[in-house]
């Protein structure tokens, strides 16, 4: 393999004919997945190699003879641990629950009996931390808190700027607080979206979209300071939303798979706003309200590892929206996502052919298979839909 590596490297270096070269840079948001895509299908004649950082993490031949990711490639490196899944019809290649670490350069090697090519991605992988510049990346329709760090009883004043334009302001006693066009007279950039915490002054966005990107200036006095945030809005329109057709019957499981889950994040369960299921750390609990018993009475389990949530011997009655809400926090950053399952049980007597399919869609998805997206900068319309505010989904 090093040997095909290397003769490829040469044809590359002396220009010849049929060696394609394509780069691409993506950012993505610690925790969420990330899948870089091949754009072939692959053939058995075909090798496909992936690199991070010069070292073999991936490979796959047409015929399926030789396939392995990390430790298998390499024995001894394990950077991903069981996080690499590679696609065995295109040779896509996903990284689960990303770090930091993960950032760097990654190289798809591509052999076919007509052609060479290499395509190169370049991927950033933001922490929630805040570590450096103070940059957050969050999805269309997310809501995204950035943190002041302080009291606002312990300073004088707490002023939000958006390029250079007020926001928000809240004095320490708080007899003066405004947001938006309360700030500025003929501005509604943000339209009711912001929200001022009156303890701390962190700046809460909500239903967050494209052109909600840029630059947040935080001024504090009294002691004076200011902290500089950017944050990145991806277009929900670049996502891949993978849609799941589902029939359940009525007696049948059917399972609301939110495609992974990070360790750190807090997730809760809800059947037309009443809490169903809620996992926190390495705690998880199921109707712990009676509204929730009530209704499925044993009937539910929730997966801790993936925060799956599986409904038992299914009634027509189950029939309705299932919202998820995803909370992740750092020090600088909150997001809260929010991901929708419409779920419709027919009954026993039916064909499934006569069913008109349930439709398990990620209105808003979150650590599903994250599709890696450069960010957009096009005006977009703000969503209708509900998104993750302080309250329990509507």
């Amino acid at each position: 393999m090093f040997g095909m590596f290397l003769n490829f490297c040469v044809l590359l270096l002396l220009g010849v004919s049929g060696v394609y070269t394509d780069e691409v840079s993506l950012s993505v948001m610690e925790g969420d997945s990330l899948t870089l895509l091949s754009d072939v299908k692959i053939n058995q004649k075909d090798r496909i190699s992936w690199f991070c950082n010069g070292t073999r993490i991936a490979q796959i031949s047409g015929d399926l003879s030789k396939t392995c990711t990390d430790v298998q490639c390499n024995e001894g490196n394990e950077r991903f641990r069981d996080r690499l899944k590679l696609d065995l019809q295109t040779g896509s290649l996903t990284i689960t629950h990303t770090t930091t670490e993960d950032s760097g350069e990654y190289e798809l090697l591509i052999i076919s009996s007509s052609s060479e090519r290499i395509k190169r991605f370049s991927v950033s992988v933001i922490g929630l931390s805040g570590v450096g510049s103070g940059e957050v990346l969050v999805k269309e329709g997310d809501s995204v808190t950035v943190h002041t760090g302080v009291e606002t009883s312990q300073h004088g004043k707490i002023r939000w700027y958006y390029n250079n334009t007020r926001i928000a302001e809240i004095n320490g006693d708080q007899s003066k607080i405004c947001t938006d066009v309360q700030c500025n007279e003929g501005t509604e950039r943000f339209r009711d979206r912001l929200k001022l915490d009156h303890q701390t002054g962190s700046l809460t966005i909500t239903h967050t979209t494209t052109v909600d990107a840029g630059v947040y200036h935080l001024q504090i006095t009294g002691p004076n300071s200011e902290k500089i945030f950017n944050v990145a809005v991806r277009d929900a329109a670049a996502e891949i939303k993978e849609l799941k057709a589902m029939s359940p019957k009525k007696g049948e499981s059917v399972t609301l798979d939110p495609a992974g889950r990070n360790p750190n994040d807090v997730m809760r369960w809800y059947y037309n706003a009443v809490l169903m299921a809620e996992i926190t750390g390495d705690q998880s609990q199921i109707c712990a309200v009676d509204q929730c018993k009530e209704r499925f009475r044993d009937r539910l389990e929730l997966d801790h590892q993936t925060g799956a949530l599986t409904v038992m011997n299914t009634k027509t009655s189950d029939s309705g929206l299932y919202k998820l809400q995803i909370n992740r926090s750092g020090s600088r950053f909150s997001i809260r996502r929010i991901k929708s399952f419409s779920v419709s049980v027919t009954g026993s007597g039916l064909s499934s052919g006569a069913i008109a399919g349930i439709s398990v869609g990620v209105v808003l998805p979150f650590v599903a298979v994250a599709v890696p997206a450069v960010i957009y900068s096009r005006k977009k319309r703000p969503p209708t839909y509900q998104s993750a505010n302080q309250e329990v989904p509507q």
